[in-house]
């Protein structure tokens, strides 16, 4: 489960050494060794709990079936799945027994959810307060409590504060909600006032449907002119000409027009005028309309875009406007009106990397030399694909910072041992991923930020490498910790596939960290399965390519087979593709009828440019995710990097790269040695 030692060279001093010792030899090579992962802790129980778990879920279980397991961390979770599996006919008094047994643990949070919901389906309104948390977010849940307190005599005007809390949403609230929002009505708490806020929160969330619920108990007129907004907001209509002229029908025309023209961007603006000189809509009113009808016309790359862009009134552009006027001008090799583009964006987004790349290179384009040069080296900073982008442009050694602290055994071993991290370990191999993540956010909860970052640490030596993606980035040194960001597991195998497919280790590994995190049961809504996402069909398909014995779908789910089927069909697509990664990487995310249409569109277009008009926002950032990461691994795996911009096109037999930290920065500042780890320090 450990990966081997490894040895990184940086040719400049990492961000953990001091200041002093870097400006002393500023160009020597530093050899930084990464240390291994702690051991998880042996179980030997483990396998009795499994069978167990499967036992309490599949039918009822006697008192001594499993009291060996009795003292074991995760008896609870045994319990709960038992108490889980018949919970309409539970009784109160185990119920509350559980909860009381298991106090200030994950295991009763998780029951106490399940718990209500049944009681309430019961009407057993005490127990639904005699289980309630304040700490309980579902809005379900909230509303049965709701119910509980009204049917108990308690619904007093702390009651009306909080269903009227509730009531406040534009978006539609579950049928939980039914009964307490009628009660709150019938006591006379939604007034016209209220409801109307509710309706104009829907029309701004498109809820035509929760608009005409909110009208319901209004007075007849006012029910009328609300229906006639709702209806507005299903499809615009000539009655909205003779609205009052009222702030409130300019803001839910405004709304109406905008969803409006997200479907019909060319019908949306062919009847913008009438309504706002009806109405007289405001500019920030009318560019709200105007600005779905630009950003759904540029989004296919519509032969009306550059104009529907510049009729948004600047007060109406927000960041993603602007990224989608930059891309539609680079999609029509409008270099001119590309940099124009950029040059009207906000300081901070246009010191992102990724502007600056493309500003320099518009410039460079153009023939302005120095300021190009300035900002390549500016965007050469960032360790990300649009810094490692300009980097090659100037010829420069890839940034990057690491932060590699060094943890003790014995603070490894602190973090391993407490409660909430041993049943998360535990719940983590036996695959009951949602449980883990309860408990191991108990334990974070308690945590400081050098106790979280060891614990990252121990749950990556147990195989669960996804936590260093979900739990840093609390503070931005955390950010460095390539390490434990970038893990690197099964690392023979794809150094061994990667070979006889021809293909860069780096980047299997990093096909792997962007669609599992290494975690080999991985599985998606659209049924892609293990390290590298595969559908069974394409699995299939590539095993009797390559001759390679099909053993059905749960295949997928061994390390092993996945990364023999998922190096083949890159190598397969490799093939299909001419060889250019950065689009076998798009029609790996996005499938062949997109990618076929984007290289129809743009044939021979620079792969930067191309990469950045990819219409899809998830396969555009997928693809530079994808790349960025694969220098990252050839880091992880050799000390340097080929460069991305022969990665880009397929040349691994290009000038590699070695990695420096641009200037010397401070040592993250130590965390506390110890925290309470009492509840209330969350």
């Amino acid at each position: 489960m450990v990966p081997r030692p490894f040895i990184i060279v940086l040719a400049a001093c990492s961000v953990a050494l001091a200041a002093s010792a870097c400006a002393q030899t500023p160009a020597a090579a530093r050899a930084v060794s990464i240390p291994p992962l702690p051991k998880p802790l042996a179980d030997p129980k483990l396998d009795r709990v499994r069978t167990a778990l499967q036992a309490a879920e599949t039918g009822p279980i006697g008192a001594a079936q499993f009291s060996d397991l009795a003292q074991h961390p995760l008896y609870g979770w045994i319990e709960y799945a038992s108490l889980r599996r018949d919970i309409d006919n539970l009784s109160p008094a185990v119920a509350q027994g559980f909860l009381s047994r298991n106090q200030g643990k994950a295991v009763a949070d998780a029951f106490r959810e399940t718990w209500i919901a049944a009681a309430a389906r019961r009407q057993d309104w005490s127990s639904v307060l005699a289980a309630w948390s304040p700490s309980i977010k579902s809005t379900a849940l909230r509303c049965n409590e709701l119910d509980a307190r009204q049917a108990l005599g308690r619904a007093d005007a702390q009651w009306t504060r909080d269903a009227q809390s509730i009531w406040r949403t534009g978006k539609s609230l579950p049928d939980a909600c039914d009964a307490p929002m009628t009660a709150l009505a019938a006591q006379g708490g939604l007034t016209p006032e209220l409801r109307w806020e509710r309706i104009e929160l829907a029309a701004a969330e498109w809820q035509p449907g929760v608009m005409r619920a909110a009208a319901r108990g209004l007075p007849a007129d006012q029910a009328t002119l609300a229906n006639d907004y709702a209806a507005f907001l299903d499809t615009p209509h000539d009655r909205a000409l003779n609205w009052p002229k009222t702030e409130r029908s300019r803001e839910i025309a405004s709304q109406g027009l905008a969803k409006y023209g997200k479907t019909s961007p060319a019908g949306a603006e062919a009847i913008l005028p009438k309504y706002a000189d009806a109405l007289g809509l405001s500019e920030a009113q009318r560019g709200r309309v105007l600005y779905q009808i630009a950003l759904w016309t540029v989004a296919s790359y519509e032969p009306e875009s550059a104009r529907r862009l510049n009729a948004v009134p600047a007060s109406a552009y927000d960041e993603r406007l602007h990224e989608w006027r930059v891309r539609e001008a680079l999609s029509r090799s409008d270099w001119p009106a590309a940099l124009a583009a950029i040059q009207k964006m906000g300081a901070k987004q246009r010191s992102d990397s990724r502007w600056m790349y493309f500003e320099a290179r518009l410039n460079e384009i153009a023939g302005r030399k120095p300021e190009a040069e300035r900002l390549f080296r500016d965007a050469a900073n960032k360790p990300d694909f649009h810094g490692f982008l300009a980097a090659d442009r100037l010829d420069l050694p890839y940034a990057l910072c690491p932060w590699l602290p060094e943890t003790t055994s014995a603070a490894q071993q602190a973090i391993a041992r407490d409660p909430a991290m041993v049943r998360a370990m535990g719940l983590f191999q036996l695959d009951r991923i949602g449980w883990a993540v309860r408990e191991w956010d108990d334990a974070l909860s308690r945590f400081n930020d050098e106790q979280r970052r060891v614990a990252v640490e121990v749950a990556q030596g147990n195989g669960w490498f996804d936590r260093a993606v979900f739990s840093l980035g609390k503070n931005p040194d955390e950010s460095r910790l390539y390490g434990l960001r970038f893990p690197l597991h099964h690392e023979a195998t794809i150094r061994r596939e990667a070979a006889k497919n021809n293909l860069d280790p780096a980047w299997v590994a990093a096909e792997i960290r962007a669609e599992s995190i290494f975690y080999p049961r991985a599985r998606s809504s659209a049924n892609a399965m293990g390290l590298m996402q595969i559908l069974p069909g394409t699995g299939s398909g590539v095993a009797s390519r390559i001759g390679l014995p099909w053993g059905g779908a749960e295949s997928l789910y061994d390390p092993d087979t996945n990364i023999i089927l998922g190096t083949a069909y890159l190598r397969q697509l490799m093939d299909k593709y001419g060889g250019q990664p950065y689009q076998v990487i798009a029609g790996y995310n996005a499938g062949p009828a997109p990618l076929a249409r984007w290289q129809s569109q743009r044939p021979g277009m620079e792969p930067p440019f191309w990469i950045e008009t990819i219409s899809y926002k998830e396969t555009r950032e997928y693809v530079a995710r994808v790349l960025a990461f694969s220098v990252l691994y050839d880091w992880r795996l050799n000390g340097d990097a080929l460069r991305l911009s022969n990665r880009l096109i397929g040349r691994t037999d290009g000038a590699r790269t070695r990695f420096t930290c641009p200037t010397p920065a401070a040592a993250p500042p130590a965390a506390p040695a110890t925290q309470s780890s009492s509840r209330s320090q969350r």
